[in-house]
């Protein structure tokens, strides 16, 4: 009998009513522009009403794959559990209220072989980070196969070997992290223009105050210099310009994964 690991915050980070929740994705994407034709990107993972508007940056353009992706990485930080290295869960499928999600067993299993990845479902029980980017890739791509791992305490080398491993012509990389947490509307507009500049160059030194996802995201931009690969800002806004109050904001940011012409 296949294992499933449920939604775990359906009703919190976005609606648990599969009719509403395909009407929230939608409207996303119809508001969004579509300005890459990249295959990983770096996308935000707060609740849909505050950083839906930025990720859908990402999903509009992935939508407009052709052809489509058929397999999706995604890697996000812990919030919940504290561990070394990367994680996956012991499950073969996840559920969204817009239905279930194979994984990816091969890929997993393979690395498992790695000294660094370890199956560990407690990272992933409660964990939002990943959850919230599925109900998009749901609805922008037609069939794939998912391999969701969250990231502890990496270092760069190990993420950056975990990407390296599985990206190919027909996979989609995905990155999760946030930016900036609980600033001033202004001071984190500052604060995340910098990180961004820092991302664009390739600098894989974030630390947490930068980006909650700074260990996946530090991998992702050392194999981006190994590989010649550019860094590109598509969106950059906080929850005071969605649906926060001002005063003490979540930086958000989507970024592109260009690879060479």
């Amino acid at each position: 009998m296949a294992v499933v690991r449920p939604a775990a915050v359906a009703g919190a980070f976005y609606s648990a009513d599969p009719s509403a929740l395909g009407r929230t994705v939608d409207a996303l994407l119809d508001s969004a522009a579509p300005n890459s034709t990249a295959r990983g990107f770096i996308v935000p993972h707060a609740g849909l009403q505050y950083s839906g508007p930025i990720a859908a940056t990402a999903y509009a353009s992935i939508a407009r794959l052709d052809p489509p992706p058929t397999r999706v990485v995604l890697l996000g930080p812990s919030h919940h559990v504290a561990f070394t290295g990367l994680a996956l869960p012991a499950a073969d499928t996840f559920e969204t209220p817009l239905g279930s999600i194979a994984l990816d067993g091969e890929a997993m299993n393979q690395l498992k072989a790695l000294p660094f990845v370890r199956e560990l479902p407690r990272a992933h029980a409660k964990e939002h980070c990943l959850e919230v980017q599925l109900p998009f890739l749901q609805r922008v791509l037609p069939r794939f196969t998912l391999v969701p791992l969250v990231v502890g305490d990496a270092t760069p080398a190990d993420v950056a070997t975990v990407i390296d491993r599985l990206w190919s012509d027909t996979t989609l990389l995905l990155v999760s992290s946030d930016l900036s947490h609980f600033l001033t509307f202004a001071d984190a507009k500052a604060l995340d223009a910098r990180t961004a500049k820092r991302i664009e160059a390739l600098d894989s030194t974030l630390d947490g105050d930068d980006a909650c996802g700074c260990r996946g995201i530090n991998g992702l931009l050392e194999l981006a210099r190994r590989k010649h690969l550019r860094i590109n800002a598509l969106d950059l806004r906080n929850s005071g310009d969605t649906a926060g109050d001002r005063s003490r904001v979540v930086g958000y940011g989507t970024f592109s994964i260009e690879e060479p012409s």
